[in-house]
């Protein structure tokens, strides 16, 4: 693997101006391409310690072999010049959204003679004028199907046309007036092309004057007495406004606007868009990306700008694209948007009203559509297979580990230290076998310590289980079968019985080697032990110099990553709880009457701080063993306290941790304990 030192341009060679740049590898092949508005500065700093850089953008930088950088003049001329090199290159170290789903759209044929309306899927064709993309191509059929009875222009196969021309009698859709039937000589071409105009006009928003002319039609046939035609104009107003009803107006000012909202992980991003058209959604549509970079939201949304609005001009750029973060490009790409258009395009952060509410209801999308993607991956039985066989493979597994087993350890400046073992059963939780640990055998910030109490407490319990389904009085099952694993008293397996294919531990060798001494002491030899490290999603393994690196395509590597992510969020959970619970205790302690048992019963009933603030005397005075007077004790010590008593916050994270535990997910005060949540 290449060294950047051996490649890093010299000093002052890199201009300061702005420019596209591109890293290749020892092959020659483009891994990466970028943009800057300095060269010097951005280019400079892939070149810093590695330690420093995020974990991709590492691993970019170390499979690059050389760089190199065009100048140009301005930055829109780089925002363009970039995107064109994306395309041409493919780079695979570049952010590739693709559709999370096939989405259709109404596709009117400009490009024929005649033209005509379908709906389709897939790339957009040159010549061809496209509303959309919708959400469902049922909702398309029904609203054709309404607006072709005002505007019957034609919707039938080029076989179809053909065939009717040549026998001289139209479809069924002439016949019941859906279809002004150029296909017989009923209208010229020219007429036909003014009927697709106005249809694509009604789609594109502009439907108030069409109903207007339409109500205007039908007053003056009443005046007339043609009372059969203003009935049928009366019926064909109400086919518009039915068609109307079906997108909902969210913007009062009938605003011309894509909201687009991003959903992310440090795994994958997710996108959406609502098109808005004349105030009313006309479509929605969803990308779904890998992370390749450190990049921030504002340069994931430029990118994002780049890559969908690249191919689009005139109207299908709407006046207005609402973000939720400003782009450290904002005027470049406001010029190149307006430039595509044809006249002004305005980029917005909306912070209040109806356009803020619409963007946080595309949020709300965002993150249920970047939810459902990780939910059918990993819910798929040949990718989690695939997944298994990957890991097996470059670990030099025995057999693939059905049963994983992820171990992590969490606290604040060494204080409330927290362990979590979670488990994944053919690539899958089984949040029944989860377990928590309360470390009390370590003084300090020691996560290796913690780690090796945890590995040991585990697999003693595991030993000593086995034991006990040995005996011969419980005699569950023949010595061919095995020791039995079901609790003849409860009828239920043993909690530490089964041995995991496989053991992760969240960190690199040091806890790596903590948990195998653990391993080792026991006497277990048959359990293979592996840690992923954080910065480069590094695999390590006991006793070996060089890491496993998974490629970043792997499945096997997305599994592992999954897994040790939620091992870490199961320990941040019982973590917060220990600190909500210990925060209660403190505060409690100078109540008049109070005594450690009534304490263990609050702390049981309002599980945290911030709910027993929110109990009013009368919910306190109601638990069992409390009067009225203790529970005003109790309720002026929390008000005493609210005003200066700050929540606590995770060191690593961030994250405030003076919070309810999620349902279902009760922290264990004797750890060791299974989860009393879902199975």
């Amino acid at each position: 693997m290449p060294n950047p030192s051996t490649y890093r341009p010299a000093q002052g060679a890199i201009p300061d101006a702005p420019g596209v740049y591109r890293f290749r590898d020892p092959r020659g092949r483009v891994v990466y391409v970028g943009k800057a508005k300095s060269l010097r500065s951005r280019v400079s700093s892939y070149f810093q310690d590695v330690a420093n850089l995020h974990q991709r953008t590492a691993t970019m930088v170390a499979t690059a072999g050389s760089v190199e950088w065009t100048v140009v003049q301005t930055e829109v001329e780089a925002l363009q010049l970039e995107y064109s090199w994306i395309k041409e290159y493919d780079p695979r170290f570049n952010v590739k959204y693709r559709d999370d789903k096939s989405y259709p759209w109404l596709a009117i044929t400009l490009n024929e003679e005649f033209p005509r309306v379908m709906v389709g899927r897939g790339p957009k064709k040159k010549g061809v004028r496209y509303f959309g993309p919708y959400s469902h191509a049922w909702a398309i059929r029904e609203t054709v199907d309404l607006v072709l009875r005002v505007f019957p222009m034609r919707s039938c196969t080029q076989g179809v046309f053909k065939r009717s021309a040549q026998i001289g009698r139209p479809c069924l859709l002439g016949y019941i007036g859906k279809c002004a039937a150029p296909c017989v000589g009923r209208v010229s071409a020219d007429e036909h092309r003014q009927i697709v105009e106005d249809f694509c006009s009604f789609i594109a928003g502009q439907s108030s004057q069409h109903i207007r002319r339409l109500e205007r039609q039908m007053r003056a046939a009443s005046a007339e007495t043609e009372f059969e035609r203003a009935a049928r104009l009366r019926d064909d107003i109400g086919a518009l406004r039915k068609a109307m009803e079906k997108n909902a107006i969210v913007l009062s000012d009938g605003t011309d606007a894509d909201v687009i909202a991003v959903a992310e992980d440090p795994l994958e991003i997710a996108v959406q868009v609502f098109y808005v058209r004349g105030g009313r959604v006309r479509g929605q549509r969803g990308w779904v990306a890998d992370r390749v970079d450190d990049a921030e939201l504002s340069e994931l949304l430029r990118r994002f700008l780049t890559q969908v609005y690249d191919a689009e001009t005139g109207d299908a750029i709407p006046r207005e694209v609402l973000i939720p973060q400003h782009t450290e490009d904002a005027a470049a790409l406001t010029t190149w948007l307006t430039d595509k258009r044809g006249s002004n395009v305005r980029i917005r952060v909306p912070q209040r009203g109806d356009k803020r509410s619409l963007l946080e209801t595309v949020e709300r999308n965002a993150k249920q559509s970047l939810a459902l993607h990780k939910t059918k991956r990993a819910s798929d039985f040949t990718t989690r297979s695939r997944a298994l066989e990957e890991i097996q493979a470059s670990l030099e597994l025995p057999e693939a580990p059905l049963r994983i087993e992820c171990y992590d350890v969490s606290n604040l400046q060494g204080t409330e230290v927290v362990a979590s073992m979670v488990v994944f059963e053919d690539g899958l939780p089984r949040k029944s076998d989860y377990r928590r640990f309360v470390i009390r055998g370590v003084e300090g910030q020691n996560d290796v310590a913690a780690m090796h109490e945890t590995i040991s407490r585990r697999f003693r319990r595991y030993l000593d289980e086995r034991a006990e389904s040995s005996e011969p009085d419980l005699g569950a099952q023949d010595e061919e079968e095995g020791p039995a694993l079901i609790d003849p008293d409860t009828g239920r397996p043993r909690k530490f019985a089964y041995a995991p294919g496989l053991v992760v531990v969240d960190g690199g060798p040091p806890q790596v080697a903590a948990a195998q001494r653990a391993l080792d002491e026991l006497g277990i030899d048959d359990v293979p032990v592996v840690g992923l490290a954080k910065r480069l999603e590094e695999v390590w393994r006991p006793s070996t110099p060089d890491p496993v690196i998974l490629a970043r395509t792997s499945e096997g590597l997305y599994l592992l990553q999954r897994i040790r992510d939620e091992a870490h969020r199961f320990a941040i959970t019982h973590h917060r709880n220990r600190r909500s619970k210990s925060m209660v205790e403190s505060i409690l302690d100078d109540v008049p009457g109070l005594g450690e048992v009534r304490r263990k019963v609050l702390l049981r009933h309002f599980g945290s701080l911030k709910k027993l603030r929110a109990a009013s005397v009368d919910e306190i005075a109601a638990l069992p063993g409390f009067g009225r007077r203790t529970a005003e004790s109790i309720g002026a010590a929390l008000q005493t306290t609210a005003g200066r008593a700050q929540p606590a916050v995770d060191m690593a994270t961030g994250e405030i941790i003076d919070d309810a535990a999620p349902s279902g997910e009760a922290a264990s005060e004797h750890g060791d304990r299974p989860v009393k949540g879902p199975g």
